[in-house]
């Protein structure tokens, strides 16, 4: 099945005041992008090396999250150099993927590792998490990884998430767990703050693109938190996973039925 893709969405607001409300947003996006574009050469490689390979078992945990309805589509936010749609497709081999990302550079790299039946499964597109090109209920399941934190703000994109679910459907959010916690007896707080953007800077070509990763973990809200962003955004049924003593949390947010 195949969904028609358009490039923009009446979101029903006055045009000056729309614009003045994603003014500093759309500043926000485009410097994200353009880093993101820079650190691709080293985007896998770093988050094999900085995570100790767990990146790929925290997306199969993922993946295994992602419920299927009748359509068998998913829509990976987010989706950088495809790693997550490709954990979705070894997990359901009949889903089609949607690969969304605001970094065309990403997607590029990412259609490297396409092959065989994924060529027709997994389908790039560039697109803005918070303007999805997608009609209304239109997918099963949305899966975001380690994305959410570089949205602003967060409640656009949950709004546009909803909005594109089928009901009973889910979304499945894969991200840090927040620097403001202690975790490991504040180890990963040290980690954050000391390693992670010296590992960083050795290896990208923009210095302060790992500075500014530990940042939006430093400041990303708590588990219970985020949780409920999700159900005042609207969905029904809001959950937490904690991964590797919290390192990591799966959220998952269910639409009404």
């Amino acid at each position: 099945m195949r969904i028609q893709i358009h490039t923009g969405i009446d979101v029903g607001m006055p045009s000056k005041i729309l614009a003045e409300t994603n003014h500093a947003g759309r500043s926000h996006d485009k410097a994200v992008a353009g880093m993101f574009g820079r650190i691709v050469p080293f985007y896998d490689m770093l988050n094999r090396l900085l995570s100790l390979g767990l990146d790929q078992y925290w997306r199969h945990v993922l993946a295994c999250n992602v419920h299927l309805g009748d359509a068998g589509i998913v829509l990976d936010l987010a989706a950088g150099t495809l790693d997550v749609s490709l954990a979705v497709c070894r997990r359901h081999a009949s889903a089609v993927v949607y690969a969304m990302d605001f970094c065309p550079p990403m997607l590029a790299r990412g259609k490297r590792k396409l092959g065989g039946k994924n060529v027709q499964h997994i389908l790039p597109v560039a697109a803005d998490a918070k303007h999805i090109p997608l009609p209304n209920t239109s997918v099963d399941c949305v899966a975001i990884a380690f994305g959410i934190r570089n949205i602003v703000p967060r409640d656009a994109a949950f709004t546009e998430m909803l909005r594109v679910l089928r009901p009973g459907g889910r979304a499945c959010i894969l991200e840090f767990g927040s620097g403001q916690e202690r975790i490991w007896g504040g180890l990963y707080n040290g980690y954050l703050n000391h390693v992670l953007p010296r590992v960083g800077r050795l290896f990208s070509r923009d210095p302060g693109a790992y500075d500014y990763l530990a940042e939006t973990i430093r400041q990303f809200p708590s588990a219970v938190r985020l949780e409920e962003e999700l159900r005042q955004a609207g969905f029904m049924h809001a959950w937490h996973e904690k991964l590797t003593s919290g390192i990591v949390c799966l959220h998952v947010g269910e639409k009404a039925a």
